[in-house]
């Protein structure tokens, strides 16, 4: 194995033939107090970040108080991956082509977990065990749904060695988990979650509703929300134009490789083989693989935004949105990431004076995803923006690129004077 191989995809000189967009999508941007030069600005940084070859495939949708200033796409969906040659057929993304969001699906996941408890079918205190009685073995049996929602449950990963083919098997994976010892005893540590507290979730709406969690995702928001294929999988009529998943920049070894797999439980190479497998779209993963368009997530982040109302249908409470974004516990260092985290009880908090979300974003909310991948809708801006990629890296020249647009959409997206500020109640 080499200790250095820099992947990255060809760039072509001219980026308007990999550049793809709907103007009449795109509304004015003086139209919600923005200008030319801002929108100019934001696509720009983007160009930069394609222009690293860090990521084959790039889309991005901002809404701007309820409007779309930006829905474009820029790259390949297919055909132009590190490893491709120039024979390989080649498809164009656009705003319309569908990524797998990973760990963004959590806050999906997470919400219908709050709309169970609004409906009064369960109880965030409740332990887990109270739904799912043989959870509650091995130490578990004080593991709240609330813990679970804050990664606090004390199950961050799957045993060691566990076969990557396991994300095909969800049934396989939650015995492993019924069977668990905690690493502390639940709400003790912040440990960040990345399959484990999805797939128990996931169990928690079957036993609740008698429906699986892509039946009701389907039922509560996709449906209602005119977005079929915004959903856990994806649906086979969809799959000829999905963007696949390519491990891009400076492929992690050693120290790097080793934390990449403490929190994954494999390897990028690992990641991108067995999320590109038909087999990925065919499963539930209620912490990993919905796959949607930017604009469809950026539309769920706006019905949050909205306080969960969507043009006139009320799909859950403005008060279940406050509680869902609260801040759970003072930031701490997060014993799997090794960075000091905010969590709400399902998305993850932005910061000050510099988060996950840009500059002085408090109040933003949403979800990172498999690196690369930024969901998040920021009330003080009144934004929800969705950056998907489909190259995944961790070190390389797509990194500061991509932290320099996140960056740039958060001084662009100006704060709004305190009236005009989003708040839920």
């Amino acid at each position: 194995m080499k200790l250095l191989s820099l992947n990255s995809c060809h760039v072509p000189d001219d980026l308007s033939t990999v550049t793809q967009y709907d103007p009449q999508s795109e509304v004015n941007p003086e139209s919600v107090g923005m200008s030319d030069k801002q929108i100019n600005k934001i696509w720009q940084a983007t160009e930069w970040l394609y222009k690293t070859g860090a990521s084959p495939a790039i889309t991005l949708c901002i809404r701007h108080k309820g409007k779309i200033i930006l829905n474009r796409a820029i790259g390949h969906a297919r055909g132009n991956g590190p490893e491709d040659t120039p024979d390989t057929p080649k498809i164009l993304a656009t705003p319309d082509t569908r990524i797998c969001l990973f760990s963004a699906s959590k806050v999906v996941t997470a919400m219908l977990i709050h709309l169970l408890d609004e409906l009064g079918e369960i109880d965030l205190l409740d332990p887990i065990s109270y739904y799912i009685p043989e959870y509650g073995v091995n130490g578990k049996k004080n593991a709240t749904i609330y813990h679970l929602l804050a990664h606090r449950g004390g199950i961050p990963s799957l045993p060691k060695n566990t076969d990557p083919k396991l994300l095909f098997s969800p049934d396989s994976a939650l015995d492993l988990l019924y069977k668990a010892k905690p690493i502390a005893p639940s709400g003790h540590r912040a440990a960040y979650h990345a399959l484990t507290a999805g797939y128990i979730l996931g169990e928690i709406i079957r036993r609740v509703t008698g429906k699986d969690s892509r039946e009701f995702l389907a039922e509560k928001i996709s449906i209602p929300m005119d977005m079929p294929s915004f959903n856990f999988g994806l649906a086979p009529e969809y799959r000829d134009k999905v963007a696949l998943n390519y491990s891009t920049g400076i492929k992690p070894v050693l120290l790097m490789d080793t934390f990449l797999r403490n929190i994954l439980g494999g390897s990028m190479e690992d990641a991108e083989y067995y999320t590109n497998d038909p087999q990925f779209m065919d499963t539930i993963c209620p912490a990993g693989n919905i796959f949607a368009t930017a604009e469809q997530a950026s539309r769920f982040f706006q019905m949050l935004l909205d306080g969960g109302r969507y043009q006139d249908k009320q799909l859950m409470s403005p008060m279940t949105i406050r509680r869902a974004t609260i801040e759970v516990a003072r930031p701490e260092f997060d014993a799997k990431l090794l960075l000091p985290m905010r969590y709400a009880m399902g998305p993850m908090l932005g910061a000050k004076p510099v988060g996950l979300y840009g500059i002085n974003t408090h109040h933003a909310f949403g979800h990172l995803g498999y690196t690369s991948i930024f969901c998040w809708a920021d009330p003080d801006r009144d934004i929800s923006a969705s950056l998907l990629t489909t190259g995944k890296f961790l070190v390389g020249a797509g990194l500061p690129a991509l932290l320099n647009l996140i960056a740039t959409i958060s001084l662009q997206c100006k704060i709004l004077p305190p009236s005009e500020r989003r708040r839920f109640s």
